[in-house]
């Protein structure tokens, strides 16, 4: 068995980053932006006020001066001529300040009657005007690679950039093998059970920007799984579940083997997931993961979601973990790294879930995060820090 860290190394040895193309700004949600990109203007591209008010020129000679509005600025309708001493401009959130203006008096310290005001207050010089390029100059660039947030969009939209270069996304491929699956909806006999892990599979590779299929459920049989294989054939990735451990009906590596797979590594010195296998099949990182639930989606977590990310570009790193407290005392554990299911408090406390059965999706559905429970750890008490995985 090897460690989880030099199973991930071995993964990564395999990835390289994919090919990119141009998508438009609507469709780079959750993508990989692989070349950086350049604001075409200012934000904003002029002095605007940021409040509803009045712009002056100057200060006034006192509060109480009367002073004449000469006309409007509105969003999108800009006033045309110049404020001088003793002027204003009705003006409004977002709307252009005049030329000769430098400051913004809010309406709230404003009286009017008819075309003069007076004020009740003298604001200061650039007082309530956003200067132009206060957010971003032309020029100004976002880096890559990194994943596009929604915050991201709309900054590369102000920064008017409608395409973009991104990671290709990756296809991945998943295959259930066992003659005790049936699809959900279909009428399981009473020996058979319902595929589940395919669906948290799928879901967390879409999570990660990949383009995820689920093929046929394949069966216990060496012929039902190479017609399978070849569905899955050109993928970037190949995902099995089920059938990669030794008993007599584990056909995954015996059937990838004659398919010209080469294996990486078979069997892991982690808790749950101890017969995960990979290796390369042509041009795909094939992962064959446990068939136990629990077994199959933290492995999923562990080496196929970094995987994902090393392919678009992100880079070869295990997923971040961060620190917590143990609310419990935690028993010394064995030669596998336990990466248990537990549950985090208000109070920067973590809590294994008292049932860690790998065949139990009820517990894991419970758990918002994967407490890493080295090799060889000589326990630890309630109160001692601990690494965890936020799910």
């Amino acid at each position: 068995m090897i460690s989880v860290e030099q199973a991930l190394a071995e993964i990564f040895a395999f990835v390289t980053p994919l090919d990119t193309e141009q998508v438009p700004l609507d469709q780079a949600a959750g993508r990989v932006l692989r070349a950086p990109v350049s604001a075409q203007r200012d934000q904003p591209p002029f002095a605007a006020s940021a409040m509803d008010g009045y712009a002056l020129a100057g200060p006034p000679t006192s509060p109480e001066a009367s002073l004449q509005v000469i006309g409007e600025a509105a969003a999108g309708h800009a006033y045309p001529g110049t404020v001088a001493s003793g002027q204003a401009v009705r003006i409004f959130t977002g709307a252009p300040v005049p030329e000769g203006a430098d400051r913004v008096v809010i309406q709230e310290d404003v009286s009017r009657t008819g075309d003069r005001i007076t004020l009740s207050d003298i604001p200061p010089a650039g007082r309530h005007i956003r200067p132009c390029g206060a957010d971003f100059a032309a020029g100004d660039r976002i880096c890559a690679p990194r994943r596009l947030r929604a915050v991201d969009l709309a900054l590369l939209a102000a920064m008017n950039c409608p395409e973009l270069t991104v990671s290709r996304r990756p296809d991945v491929a998943i295959i259930a093998t066992g003659n005790e699956l049936v699809m959900p909806g279909d009428s399981p006999r009473p020996d058979q059970i319902i595929a589940s892990n395919g669906f948290a599979i799928k879901a967390l590779a879409e999570a990660e920007g990949a383009s995820a299929r689920l093929l046929p459920i394949a069966d216990d049989s060496e012929p039902a799984l190479r017609a399978v294989f070849e569905l899955a054939a050109g993928a970037d990735m190949v995902i099995t579940i089920g059938g990669a451990s030794v008993g007599d009906h584990d056909l995954v590596a015996p059937v990838a083997d004659a398919l010209g797979a080469q294996r990486i590594f078979h069997k892991i010195a982690l808790r749950p997931g101890k017969p995960l296998m990979a290796g390369r099949w042509d041009q795909s990182l094939l992962l064959g993961l446990p068939g136990n639930p629990v077994s199959s989606i933290v492995c999923a977590h562990l080496f196929m979601r970094p995987a994902l990310r090393a392919m678009q570009g992100l880079g070869a790193y295990p997923l971040p973990t961060r620190s917590a407290r143990l609310a419990v005392d935690l028993p010394p554990n064995g030669p596998r790294t336990h990466y248990m299911r537990a549950a985090l408090g208000p109070d920067h406390s973590i809590r294994p879930l008292s049932d860690q059965d790998s065949a139990l999706l009820g517990v894991f559905a419970q758990a918002d995060a994967l407490l890493i429970h080295p090799a060889h750890d000589a326990g630890r008490a309630a109160g001692a820090e601990i690494r965890y995985i936020p799910l």
